[in-house]
């Protein structure tokens, strides 16, 4: 699996080796074959017009994940976009360390990929149990 990281906007996001190849696992725990994972990491009004352009949404969002295949799921190709300024808000809201949530949302975005949806409680339910394994296994 490849993965490469963007910064529209800055953030500190140490140990990136130790997070490609955590990611690597994660990918395997799951069973999946993602190939390629692009992380975005940018501004609210960055995402605010991806969310508006490319899923007539008007509203702000931590995180938005494209699957690039034609394929439904398996081999997938996928872009994260994360906005920075959502990351620390709901650090705050959430009352937990923006590095904790930073990662948990990057976690959330892989989750997707892996054919995870969160549109209903019980999906979101799994979501978060699926978020919080893998946080405590990264250490957080």
């Amino acid at each position: 699996m490849t993965i490469f990281f963007y910064f529209e906007t800055k953030i500190k996001l140490e140990k990136r080796l130790f997070l490609k190849q955590f990611l690597k696992e994660m990918n395997n725990i799951e069973g999946s074959k993602i190939k390629q994972l692009s992380f975005v990491f940018c501004s609210d009004i960055f995402l605010l017009d991806i969310n508006r352009r490319y899923l007539n949404q008007n509203n702000f969002t931590d995180i938005i994940t494209f699957n690039l295949n034609t394929e439904k799921y398996g081999k997938a190709e996928g872009e994260i976009y994360i906005s920075i300024e959502r990351i620390r808000e709901n650090a705050i809201k959430y009352n937990t360390t923006i590095d904790k949530e930073l990662h948990r949302v990057i976690f959330h975005g892989v989750l997707h990929l892996c054919g995870y949806l969160d549109k209903t409680n019980k999906q979101a339910s799994v979501m978060r149990t699926k978020e919080d394994f893998y946080l405590q296994r990264f250490g957080l």
